[in-house]
């Protein structure tokens, strides 16, 4: 894939690696604003980017574009990949560009050019009659784009400020391949199958209330489900010598300026006032664990010491955002502090990265991992960053795994190595990360008694293996569209009366499979069978069990299985115990 830089250069690259992708996407967006301007000329264009997955442009039209105009568009770009246009870059001083830009009447792109600096050139790519300010880089022909597709339209405000216009957004994907746009739809038509919301209302998981937007209530199920994962989240960190602590949701301002996040964090926090001193609701744990170390002197020969926490946290997400249980302003996320020695640093990183693996394959997740490095606005030296990172990059190289580097997108105390982890249908989530911080040791002034009987300062690392436990519920969802494995299903039996004469008998069954602690539910009620078993399938509970008049006598039980292909779920009268066996197995 051919490349051309903002240089005049051509680069040979992959749509595989990221700055490929992006150069394929931002030059799709190119395309659509080409055709735009060419079937509505006196339309404005705002800004036109790569996403994580595909491309918008934003644009201001005089008339109100709707989902029936992206056909119209489409048809337009393909005829303009058709015309394998070449792209050429050039450059234009500040007051050219803002001549150029005046002369067409392009407002948000002159309003762009007006905010560079007075000696910064700025750079135009031109494809056919379309030129656009941009600094790329795109592709060296439009005609590399194989296959695209336009997905939707929404509204967004220009800069994202309230105050400003509302423009019109238009969503699209484009790949070199045609395949891999079938590829593509395909998995947008599973995941909108899939999608957590519609699931979680129709299995009865949780709600969300126009009284706490981004504060998700978990129903009973829901809660069954959410506290498996806990009971599985406590057995392992039990097993590895972790001690789970729990810190105050609210914590004074003080403790907020030591840490930081007064500074670096404020618009994601929720803030109050209470006896007259201002206090932060907690969008993180660490700084209540900083308390906990401190709260009693530590030797050298404690450590590792490894702390977790299950604490509630709060973030001020803006509601544009908000999706479901993937974007919330409240969640549980699955924390846990190892506070250690220098050369305990390696051992420890890889520990975390062995416990991580073994909970996504517990889920039959694959996953990747990303190094992110030192952003702009950071605490701490130059030295320190460095030994940080060079300490994650030996840690993962030397568990024989690869990563790639996402520069700048380091948390401001320190490096970390996310965890990207791959659903049933393809699609990534960051959920694990790993953070080395030798900052909040030093804000905390936390300290231990090394063996030269003088204080030193401990090396600490923040982790999470759900990132939050309400994310992880709703990627879990989507994942098994519903369908959970037996030990995770929050009814996991379900038995069906044949008429209200023989629920007794089913009540004795799950009296025994309670014992046996399944978690069983009983459908009584004085409906025809075949409905009845429809809406437990519905309902995607793994075992169906029916008690009637020839299982009453006989003391047995007729049992259908969910997974089982359609003309094979009738498993057939058998004992319970056979049934109890079979399912523990």
């Amino acid at each position: 894939m051919k490349v051309l830089l903002r240089s005049g250069e051509i680069a040979e690259m992959s749509f595989e690696e990221p700055e490929g992708k992006k150069a394929f996407w931002h030059t799709s967006a190119h395309v659509l604003a080409h055709a735009v301007k060419r079937l509505y000329p006196d339309t404005k264009c705002a800004i036109g980017p790569a996403t994580e997955n595909g491309f918008y442009y934003d644009f201001e039209f005089s008339f109100p574009f709707t989902e029936e105009h992206l056909a119209a568009v489409e048809k337009e770009m393909q005829k303009i990949v058709k015309e394998s246009h070449p792209l050429h870059v050039s450059q234009k001083t500040r007051n050219d560009a803002i001549a150029y830009m005046e002369s067409h009447k392009e407002v948000y792109k002159l309003e762009l050019i007006r905010g560079l600096d007075e000696d910064e050139p700025a750079s135009f790519y031109k494809q056919g009659d379309y030129e656009e300010f941009c600094t790329g880089p795109h592709l060296s022909n439009v005609c590399q784009v194989k296959a695209l597709k336009l997905l939707s339209i929404a509204g967004a405000y220009w800069r994202g400020d309230k105050n400003n216009k509302m423009l019109t957004r238009i969503y699209g994907i484009s790949f070199p391949k045609v395949s891999r746009l079938e590829e593509y739809l395909h998995m947008l038509k599973e995941a909108k199958a899939r999608d957590h919301r519609k699931l979680g209302r129709e299995l009865q998981l949780f709600m969300l209330a126009d009284e706490g937007p981004g504060l998700p209530f978990f129903l009973p199920k829901g809660l069954i489900l959410k506290n498996i994962l806990i009971d599985y989240w406590r057995k392992i960190h039990s097993r590895e010598g972790y001690q789970e602590i729990s810190t105050p949701i609210m914590l004074n301002r003080q403790l907020w300026e030591t840490s930081g996040h007064w500074e670096h964090y404020m618009d994601s926090m929720y803030t109050l006032t209470a006896d007259g001193e201002d206090y932060a609701i907690k969008p993180m744990n660490c700084p209540g664990c900083m308390l906990v170390y401190k709260n009693e002197p530590h030797s050298y020969k404690e450590f590792p010491i490894r702390m977790s926490e299950l604490g509630i946290i709060h973030r001020n997400e803006k509601s544009g955002t908000l999706h479901g249980l993937m974007r919330v302003r409240c969640c549980t996320q699955d924390d846990a502090h190892i506070f250690m020695l220098e050369d305990q640093v390696t051992d420890e990183i890889q520990g975390v990265m062995k416990l991580i693996d073994e909970f996504y394959q517990k889920f039959g997740f694959s996953y990747e991992i990303e190094l992110s490095t030192r952003p702009g606005n950071s605490i701490g030296s130059d030295e320190e960053w460095e030994l940080a990172t060079n300490a994650l990059k030996k840690a993962v190289t030397g568990m024989n795994k690869s990563y790639t580097v996402n520069e700048g997108d380091g948390a401001f105390y320190g490096p970390k190595l996310d965890f990207h982890l791959k659903d049933s249908i393809g699609r990534t989530w960051q959920c694990g990360t790993i953070q080395l911080d030798f900052q909040l040791p030093q804000r905390f002034q936390l300290e231990y008694i090394g063996p030269d009987a003088q204080k030193h300062r401990p090396i600490m690392l923040h982790r999470v293996v759900f990132g939050s436990i309400e994310r992880f519920l709703g990627i879990l969802v989507e994942h098994y569209a519903g369908k959970f494995p037996v030990w995770l299903s929050p009814v996991q039996i379900k038995i069906l009366t044949v008429s209200d004469k023989y629920t007794s008998y089913a009540k004795t069954v799950a009296q025994a499979l309670c014992q046996q602690e399944f978690r069983v539910d009983i459908d009584g009620r004085d409906e025809k069978l075949g409905y009845k078993i429809r809406e437990a399938r519905m309902e995607k509970i793994p075992y169906i069990i029916i008690t009637g008049e020839k299982e009453q006598q006989n003391g047995t039980i007729s049992v259908r299985q969910r997974d089982a292909a359609f003309d094979k779920q009738e498993m057939g009268e058998m004992k319970l115990d056979e049934l109890i066996s079979l399912i523990k197995s």
